[in-house]
């Protein structure tokens, strides 16, 4: 069975349309390039993101024994947390709503398949 180690970040303050952009960055990498990608990534969710896979890569190495050297990113996706709902005044007495969005973040690391 192959071994894996997670890491989720809940309730993150960023929509995931936006976190998603920069998680297809990494779907599929060695943690070193994913973290070499995420460090020259200008978006406001790359740190959040570095965060949470440096967070997964330490529960590889601590929780299962896992090798660093040796980890790939196999599972990155972002679901939808719950949306703050805001108003904003408009013309004439009215009002707009505004939708703050929140991002759960799950990184999936495992071991590179041997071949």
């Amino acid at each position: 069975m192959q071994q894996e180690a997670k890491a989720i970040a809940r309730t993150v303050r960023i929509a995931p349309r936006k976190v998603r952009l920069v998680v297809d960055l990494i779907r599929g990498k060695e943690v070193g390039e994913a973290i070499a990608i995420l460090k020259h990534t200008p978006k406001a969710a790359s740190p959040v993101v570095e965060k949470v896979l440096n967070s997964a890569i330490a529960n590889a190495e601590h929780n299962y024994d896992l090798d660093v050297n040796n980890l790939v990113v196999s599972k990155v996706f972002v679901d939808e947390g719950a949306t703050l709902k805001r108003f904003r005044p408009r013309a004439q007495g009215r009002a707009s709503a505004i939708n703050k969005r929140t991002s759960h973040i799950t990184i999936v690391v495992s071991e590179k398949k041997e071949g």
